[in-house]
């Protein structure tokens, strides 16, 4: 059917008036680094018209790829990637599920240059179809060349590190560079979107809290009786809301610019600052069971008070700050919590994103209470509903700290925290919080006990039930919707899931030499123990039966962690793209082969490969798709 199609739209369309150029592309060749170029293709898609993505089933239609018929000097150093709105969705003419872009979309390839002179040639091609017909192959032929910026550069460059030779197992052959012929570019592109939920239901969380709940009546009262109308007083409510926004997210800025992009990702799997994230949350969470305060200096809000009494928008923004600075005791355990998740992800902009969603959510009641003024009188009153809200805080950051020191314990090899003991550890919390909010732990007013409401009885059976929920972990079960916080199977004492894949090997030269034994293709698994995502994998892919099946049965499975602190016999100096780099640890060394052989610096990240180190297929992110991996490993 595919190729009858393509055959019709070749001999039949310009006679039957279908555009010539359903697809108009450009391509260019740029330095994106002193020792790498990016060569982009940018396609223009005619209404109507459709463009495929890249790596669809081979029986499906033509997928996008690029072929290098010439290359030297430089290696591939990124697999086939995309910019543009991508498309899934049923297609039954191919019978299958396809990807596909409309109206436009970029490919790019980065390539590393090894030598001062370059060359390569090629081309991208690609299939397009309508809703009628399809175009044969179309190719776009590129030839560029070119000189290096700067020959010292081209010698330092990832592809050509220096030193390399001292590292313990180094073998030239298995480290030496791969080029990609296809891809498998599955990237989770949520995390971003789901820091700023989180960080949207904190601010949310946040208002309850005693520190802010009192103060929005105040705040819009204030509003409404020193404006001469009711529209002024929604123009400064609006101004005062902007302003909450802008103080929180400088607070993000400032983290980044601080720290920078670099310093940002190493907080994801160092052990040192996880056991310093552990630490912070729990004196977050001893703030909120009342065991001391969390504030800034007096004089801090004294100082913006004074200014907040000033007419015009300076006045309004610091009455946003002496807020922010007021609410700190209550707001900033969140805040903390909030920021060091952030730090973890290891992206650049997760700070900024986190307080942009924490402040939206700040600003937003008090707008609309000043619209609405009316609404005030139906607010619920401060009481002891909002201890409970602080209390319940305190559990939910000290669960969560748990993760941190579950990270800094894997990476030193201490073994204090298996993952049976941890998930122990949360049914006791969640059994505590759950008895406590349906009022059988806690203080009493006046000799007797307060009763529950609706709202603490609702929360507190949903804590008894997500304790009852967590018992069958205990005894091996995936926990699939907590398996990003809680540390791998593998450390499981008393039970493990029989359909968890475990690997065979945590050295590569090892899983090379079982690979050339067998005959079997090894599946490099590049992880971390504080990788979030790889938690993910294993959990919800690799605990599907036919997943596990085949690689138990077709693979040397090896997965090689980045941040093991296992410290190398010897530690060696390399010179990496014209900067001193110091390996210490095997995570240090894998982290550096991962870079060097793949070109790649993020986890979780699979590819297969022979005995010899060659490149089979890959590579293949993070996305929890069982089906999608399952055709990877096809």
């Amino acid at each position: 059917m595919t190729l009858l199609s393509c055959i019709f739209a070749f001999l039949f369309a310009a006679p039957f008036g279908i555009s010539s150029k359903p697809v108009v592309s450009e391509h260019r060749m740029e330095h994106i680094s002193s020792d790498t170029v990016r060569l982009t293709f940018d396609l223009t898609i005619s209404d109507g018209w459709h463009v495929y993505s890249t790596a669809l089933p081979q029986d499906g239609p033509i997928s996008a790829s690029l072929e290098t018929d010439t290359i030297s000097g430089a290696v591939t150093a990124s697999p086939l990637l995309f910019d543009g709105k991508e498309i899934e969705q049923d297609d039954p003419v191919f019978n299958m599920r396809v990807r596909y872009f409309e109206k436009k979309v970029s490919f790019h390839q980065d390539f590393r240059i090894l030598d001062a002179n370059w060359i390569m040639e090629g081309s991208l091609t690609y299939g397009a179809c309508n809703d009628e017909s399809c175009l044969p192959p179309q190719h776009i032929e590129f030839s560029h060349s070119g000189v290096s910026n700067n020959d010292s550069d081209v010698t330092n460059a990832i592809g050509n590190v220096a030193g390399m030779e001292q590292i313990e197992g180094y073998d030239s052959q298995l480290w030496e560079p791969v080029t990609y012929t296809e891809s498998n570019d599955m990237t989770g592109g949520g995390s971003l979107w789901g820091l700023f939920l989180t960080s949207f239901l904190g601010g949310l969380i946040a208002l309850f809290t005693p520190c802010v709940w009192p103060v929005i009546p105040m705040t819009v009262s204030f509003f409404l009786k020193r404006s001469s109308s009711r529209g002024k007083a929604i123009r400064d409510a609006v101004i005062y809301g902007l302003s909450i926004i802008a103080v929180y997210v400088a607070l993000g800025l400032a983290i980044t610019l601080i720290f920078g992009a670099n310093a940002l990702n190493a907080l994801a799997t160092n052990a040192i600052v996880n056991i310093i994230f552990f630490l912070m949350l729990v004196a977050f969470a001893l703030s909120f069971f009342g065991l001391f305060e969390i504030t800034l200096p007096s004089g801090w809000s004294t100082g913006t008070d004074r200014k907040s009494s000033a007419a015009g928008i300076g006045g309004i923004f610091f009455m946003a700050l002496t807020l922010t600075i007021v609410s700190f005791s209550c707001t900033g355990p969140i805040i903390g919590f909030l920021l060091v998740d952030a730090a973890s992800t290891g992206s650049i902009l997760a700070p900024t994103i986190g307080m942009l969603g924490f402040s939206v959510a700040m600003a937003i009641p008090f707008t609309l209470f000043a619209m609405f003024p009316g609404w005030l009188q139906s607010m619920p009153r401060s009481g002891g509903w909002m201890d409970k809200v602080k209390v319940t805080l305190g559990v939910v950051e000290l669960a969560f700290s748990l993760k941190f020191l579950s990270v800094a314990d894997m990476a030193y090899g201490w073994g204090i925290l298996p993952r049976d003991l941890f998930v122990l550890l949360w049914i006791l919390m969640a059994l505590f919080l759950g008895l406590y909010l349906l009022g059988f732990i806690g203080r009493k007013k006046n000799g007797k006990k307060q009763k529950p409401g609706l709202a603490g009885i609702i929360a507190g059976i949903a804590s008894l039930a997500f304790a009852a929920w967590l018992v069958p972990g205990l005894w091996g079960a995936p926990l699939k919707a907590i398996s990003a916080f809680t540390p791998p199977m593998t450390t499981q004492i008393f039970g493990r899931n029989r359909q968890t894949v475990e690997p065979q090997f945590t050295d590569y030269n090892e899983a090379m030499k079982a690979s050339a034994a067998s005959g079997k293709p090894v599946l490099i698994d590049f992880t971390g123990y504080g990788c979030v995502n790889c938690r993910k994998m294993e959990a919800s892919v690799w605990t599907n039966p036919k997943v596990s099946q085949a690689i138990s049965e077709r693979y040397i499975l090896v997965s090689l962690f980045v941040d093991d602190k296992t410290p190398l016999k010897q530690s060696v100096s390399i010179d990496e793209n014209g900067t001193k780099v110091k390996i210490r640890t095997i995570g240090d060394k894998w982290s550096l082969l991962q870079r060097h052989k793949f070109g790649a610096n993020a986890q979780p990240f699979y590819v297969i490969t022979d005995s010899k180190g060659r490149l089979i297929k890959g590579p293949y992110t993070f996305d929890p798709d069982a089906e999608k991996f399952l055709r990877f490993l096809n």
